[in-house]
């Protein structure tokens, strides 16, 4: 990784299981917001710089949300709640667990599979960051 002032790591744009890239961020640029995804940044000090792009995406978004307000939840549960198919859902649940913000549990009750998700304490600090940078942003707070 290269440094960018002296004391914060750049983004880099890793390989998503998608064949995509995304941003990640090395470990020595937490930034204001703290978390792992939700450091500022760009070069400038307006509080959109510091939305985590992992949770920014409207279906990450929807999982977060639902998911912050349980335990854990199944994936059928989810899915039907966030009105998403199986397959966009699996889709954005990868990209939140690869993040560590989301832990998937498969089990069979009966004969039957079944996938649960839960917010790790990486995802909840994270979204709670997110939803923090979103006051700041639509009560028109500069920091």
């Amino acid at each position: 990784m290269s440094e960018t002032n002296g004391t914060e790591d750049a983004e880099e744009t890793g390989p998503t299981s998608t064949g995509t890239s995304r941003a990640v961020r090395g470990a020595g640029s937490a930034g204001a917001a703290g978390g792992a995804g939700g450091a500022a940044r760009g070069a400038g000090s307006h509080p959109r710089h510091a939305l985590d792009d992992v949770i920014h995406a409207p279906v990450r978004l929807s999982i977060m949300a639902a998911l912050s307000a349980t335990d854990k939840a199944e994936f059928r549960f989810l899915r039907d709640t966030i009105e998403v198919s199986d397959s966009l859902l699996s889709k954005h649940v990868i990209t939140l667990e690869e993040a560590g913000y989301v832990h998937v549990e498969k089990a069979f009750v009966g004969k039957r599979p079944r996938t649960w998700l839960a917010m790790t304490d990486e995802g909840r600090r994270a979204f709670h960051d997110y939803v923090s940078v979103l006051r700041r942003l639509t009560e028109g707070s500069p920091q």
